[in-house]
């Protein structure tokens, strides 16, 4: 598929699907296509000891994140590209963009967990348009590889002391960025804005990094942060809420 922009998405990953409603502002308004496209913080983290470098939930919920992508690989593969704007949106509005449940009272990572298995998925693929079975896929660790190649490639093309989302810019000879990484969806106008300055940093064959490890809790009513309402800062080491290095 020939895009102008290729975004490289875990669907568990808060900022990744923050950036991605972005995109999805800036697409609505240039008339841009892009190819949303696999990589997993659980591949990343492979070899990184989450007991002693992240907080607990995190296993949990990495580990549901790469079940979801084997549901989008499937769908890809049966249902072509075209599936996967509306499965990822789908994802992220059922993750990140409903509330928790008030009188839920399980640990979190156990909610996490959750999001790795058929009772989850499968409403979703519902909203998305997509036939229940490919459900199955969580299970399926045969689409493993494909995932894994492909999250490969985006780290190819940035480096790998990075995380989610990835952003290739004119594939494939354009560059690719780490981010960005935002807390607040700008306003229609402002979306447009943020866009120019940052392809036009991405430009400058010069250019490496502008970081920051300071976040605020993104604007998602998953996270209990209402539009309108300012995250509370908190530190990323890394890019990620890894413990120690």
């Amino acid at each position: 598929m020939d895009a102008d922009i290729n975004f490289y998405f875990d669907p568990v990953c808060p900022f990744a699907w923050m950036t991605s409603k972005w995109v999805r502002q800036v697409q609505a308004q240039r008339d841009y296509t892009v190819d949303w496209r696999f990589i997993s913080l659980r591949l990343i983290n492979a070899q990184v000891d989450y007991d002693a470098h992240f907080p607990p939930e995190y296993e949990a919920g990495h580990t549901a994140g790469l079940r979801l992508l084997r549901v989008a690989a499937r769908a890809r593969a049966e249902h072509g590209r075209e599936a996967m704007s509306p499965l990822y949106a789908a994802f992220g509005a059922r993750i990140f963009d409903t509330a928790p449940d008030p009188v839920d009272a399980r640990p979190e990572s156990e909610r996490r967990e959750r999001r790795g298995t058929r009772e989850f998925v499968e409403p979703i693929l519902a909203e998305a348009g997509l036939p229940l079975e490919l459900a199955a896929a969580v299970d399926e660790e045969s689409w493993d590889e494909e995932i894994r190649q492909e999250t490969d490639e985006a780290l190819s093309l940035t480096g790998k002391d990075v995380g989610t989302p990835i952003i290739h810019f004119q594939p494939p000879e354009g560059v690719a960025f780490f981010g960005p990484v935002i807390s607040r969806l700008p306003s229609e106008d402002s979306a447009l804005q943020l866009w120019d300055h940052v392809v036009g940093l991405a430009a400058f064959p010069g250019f490496a990094e502008l970081k920051r490890s300071m976040r605020e809790l993104p604007q998602l009513a998953g996270l209990g942060v209402e539009t309108g309402a300012v995250g509370q800062q908190e530190d990323w080491h890394g890019g990620s809420r890894r413990q120690k290095k």
